[in-house]
């Protein structure tokens, strides 16, 4: 495939409403189908959307917010992916989705790509959820650092602020990554704070592009007026912060130019940019991080991709009479099933 046509989403979820976004998500990805794109890109915790009310609410008054963000909160073998995945087998594309992962009573802020046959070519979790997101959201370990092949190339992903983490970034460039996306809430219109500006997210996936010498995908959610209301302060009146705007979508060629015109950031719609992942041999050829460009003699990354659990069953000497040997990088693995649990003590 010399062209392919990526697409990048910046919309709304149904706040708290895991049902609802996956309806839109479906609704989303037959519209990107029917523009010819081969790849739709989704923002981080899509489903049922970012929880806004960490950074906007005291936390005396997070608690019926934190109960209704569990019970909105989805697991990676439930119905909800299942619709989406049979949405990507359907319309013959890969979708890159960030959602909200509940296992036993963890949630994750996690991220699956589905490839165009309709199956899971990786499951991640953020490896370590920021600043407030940490009083919600368990972290994660270094095996869903991957980059897998798919109908597109070879496709990476990562969360938010895991853009301004360069060991992380590095493990993923030395994976021969192509295609990068990024997920980003809607940080974006947290008025003053510099960090968290729109410009500042757009310069981080800007940059991960002509550091990689990768295309990269960059999808946000925005809210609107009706969204904040959806998290009321305790006298009923909207969301303190978050009022408006943050969307950021946009394609980034692997020498950083923006290959999509912007959106205003309070509108709701998908850019697209066509590409050719010929375009990254041609960026490398000058700057190849990890490959001619590195001094491994100097500077090297350690990446643990192990996966760590808190519980390891040393079972029968015999596992074979158990059960039969099962890869636990597998994205249909969860940290609770018993391959996980079989894992031998590293």
């Amino acid at each position: 495939m010399e062209t392919i046509k990526i697409a990048a989403v910046q919309a709304e979820p149904v706040w708290l409403d895991a049902d609802a976004t996956v309806q839109k998500t479906l609704n989303l990805i037959r519209e990107a189908s029917s523009q010819g794109a081969d790849l739709v890109a989704f923002p981080e915790t899509w489903i049922p959307g970012f929880p806004v009310f960490l950074f906007s609410h005291p936390v005396y008054e997070q608690s019926s917010f934190v109960a209704r963000y569990h019970a909105a909160s989805i697991a990676v073998d439930g119905p909800e992916i299942r619709l989406v995945a049979a949405a990507a087998r359907e319309c013959s594309l890969v979708v890159v989705l960030g959602f909200s992962e509940k296992v036993a009573g963890t949630l994750y802020m996690s991220q699956v790509v589905i490839d165009a046959d309709g199956e899971i070519a990786l499951h991640r979790r953020k490896l370590k959820p920021t600043h407030v997101e940490r009083s919600l959201f368990g972290e994660s370990d270094g095996s869903g650092l991957r980059v897998v092949d798919t109908a597109v190339g070879r496709v990476g992903a990562l969360n938010c602020f895991e853009h301004i983490q360069p060991l992380t970034k590095y493990a993923l460039f030395g994976q021969d990554e192509r295609i990068h996306v990024a997920g980003w809430p809607c940080l974006g219109i947290m008025g003053n704070a510099p960090a968290m500006s729109p410009e500042t997210l757009k310069g981080a996936s800007r940059t991960y592009a002509l550091e990689g010498g990768v295309f990269v995908v960059t999808s946000s959610q925005i809210m609107s007026d009706q969204g904040a209301l959806a998290f009321p302060a305790s006298d009923g009146s909207p969301c303190p912060i978050y009022t408006g705007g943050g969307g950021i979508a946009a394609v980034f060629g692997p020498d950083s130019a923006e290959l999509t015109s912007p959106l205003p950031g309070d509108e709701e719609g998908i850019v697209y940019a066509e590409i050719r992942l010929a375009d990254t041999d041609l960026a490398r050829n000058m700057v190849d991080p990890t490959g001619h460009y590195a001094r491994a003699d100097v500077l090297r990354l350690v990446f643990n991709d192990r996966p760590r659990l808190p519980i390891i069953s040393e079972g029968p000497a015999d596992r074979s009479a158990v059960e039969p040997e099962t890869d636990t990088h597998s994205p249909q693995t969860s940290n609770y099933s018993s391959a996980y649990l079989q894992e031998s003590v590293q």
